[in-house]
Formats: C-alpha cells, structure tokens, sequence
C-alpha cells in the first residue's frame, strides 16, 4: 500500500505518493491524471517515511533555488515505451529544454512518433522530479503540461529558461541524450 503526503509550494498543494521506499507520485493538485482517491496518510513504513520527508525537503529546496538535482530515490511505473521517455527527461537539465521531436529524436524514433512522445510526457507520474516541465513544442511554444501552463512558464522561469512575462520560451537547447 502507498503512502501519501500534501506538501505546500509556491504553485499550490503538491501531493506526494510513495510505495517501497520509492517516491512514485508527485501531483500538483488539480493536474490532469492526478490519483482522484489518493488521500494524505500515515507513511505505512519507515522507508516511505523518510522518501516523503526527502521529497518534500528537495521539492522546497528546489522552489526556493537551491537545489538543481534531486536525490530522492524514485521508481516509474508504466509501459516500456513512457520508460524511455521519462529515463530521457532526466537527461534535460536544470535550465535546458528540448522538444518534443528532439527527445524522440534522441531515442531514434521517427518524427511521426512526436505524439507519442507527448502523450508519454504528459503521463509523467513525478513532476517535477522527472522534468517534463522542460519540454516544449517545436517553436519554442509552451505546449501541455499536466500540471497546466501557468505552472509550467512558473518552473522554467524559476529555472531561467523565461524571464517574468515571457510568454514563450528561448530556443530549445540541444540535449544530448542517452540512447539505451
């Protein structure tokens, strides 16, 4: 059984899901796919008790700009396919994105496959922590983000890739990703 904690953030109630000594989940309240019966609860194990509390700790380091890199020992949970996608967007680093096609492209598919690739993005189960949030449409728009769009120009501009007001991003940087 998982265990479910609510943290506050600058960009509203977080809720954060463990499960084994794993962080499995983290929702920004009211995103599209959030777990409609997850309710905050006791951590059922010590491991997922302290999972939490690094999460939560990181997730405030992060907001308040100090911390560029999460530790948190984290596990994904979907088809082989997301895998790829969401190993790839922990290749985006902190103030870098990419687009949609070049992440595919990274992982040699085809450009068809864009779709895809965002339809796999936008199933991120762990904003933020796996960063969809630096993935952007082909022009540098800021196309979909689960957790809405308003949230999304708030993290890239926490991360410098915007400046307050900007409305669309810089250029998508390049990034190298690793193929498996």
């Amino acid at each position: 059984m998982s265990s479910h904690q609510i943290i506050d953030s600058p960009l509203g109630n977080i809720l954060l899901r463990a499960d084994a000594g794993a962080l499995t989940g983290v929702f920004f309240a009211g995103q599209k796919y959030y777990p409609g019966q997850a309710q905050p609860s006791p951590a059922t194990s010590a491991a997922d008790a302290r999972v939490l509390d690094q999460a939560a700790d990181e997730i405030n380091a992060y907001f308040d700009g100090a911390l560029h890199v999460f530790s948190v020992p984290f596990r994904l949970v979907g088809s082989a396919f997301q895998q790829r996608i969401w190993q790839a967007l922990c290749d985006i680093g902190f103030g870098e994105t990419s687009t949609y096609g070049q992440l595919g492209a990274g992982l040699g598919l085809p450009p068809s496959h864009a779709r895809a690739v965002g339809g796999a993005v936008g199933r991120n189960p762990l904003s933020i922590i796996v960063p969809c949030h630096r993935v952007l449409g082909a022009s540098g728009d800021l196309t979909g983000y689960a957790g809405g769009v308003d949230r999304k120009r708030a993290l890239l501009t926490l991360e410098g890739v915007l400046h307050p007001g900007q409305m669309q991003a810089m250029a998508p940087r390049q990034v190298a990703l690793a193929l498996d």
